[in-house]
């Protein structure tokens, strides 16, 4: 995901390099918590759950194999696929600490359950600044 412009100037000059070597060279082009593939598109159940063709196996969503029960799923009913692509993050949020233990490489679907305190938090400060200036310049909400 690019960076937005206003967080530019948070991140280092040389990012992309930075999270260049961190995917590719030391995550192997996979996401260091499912292990999904950068670059290729997956089958997925959801919940994690995806066919890995290399293994030729299902896997859940911290990498496991695991196996499928016969008739548990309606597997061909609920097949989706996604294309995968790895971003680099920072495990603790702060994008000033570019030490290579707080970078990780991620998949999408990884990197927002890793980040949904963070968003949580983001949104309830939004939503908390927004009632406040309402209240400040037109009244208590009715």
């Amino acid at each position: 995901m690019p960076i937005r412009r206003e967080h530019r100037f948070f991140y280092p000059i040389d990012w992309p390099q930075l999270s260049a070597v961190i995917r590719f060279r030391r995550a192997g082009g996979r996401c260091e918590v499912c292990q999904r593939p950068h670059g290729r598109t997956v089958y997925h159940l959801g919940a994690g759950r995806w066919w890995d063709a290399e293994a030729r196996t299902w896997r859940d969503g911290a990498g496991r194999i695991i196996c499928l029960a016969v008739g548990g799923d309606d597997v061909l009913g609920t097949v989706r696929t996604t294309r995968v692509v790895l971003a680099a993050a920072h495990r603790d949020h702060d994008t000033a600490n570019n030490a290579g233990s707080n970078l990780a490489a991620f998949y999408q679907r990884c990197h927002m359950i890793h980040d949904r305190p963070e968003h949580q938090r983001r949104r309830w400060r939004t939503l908390f600044r927004r009632k406040a200036m309402g209240d400040l310049f037109r009244g208590p909400y009715g």
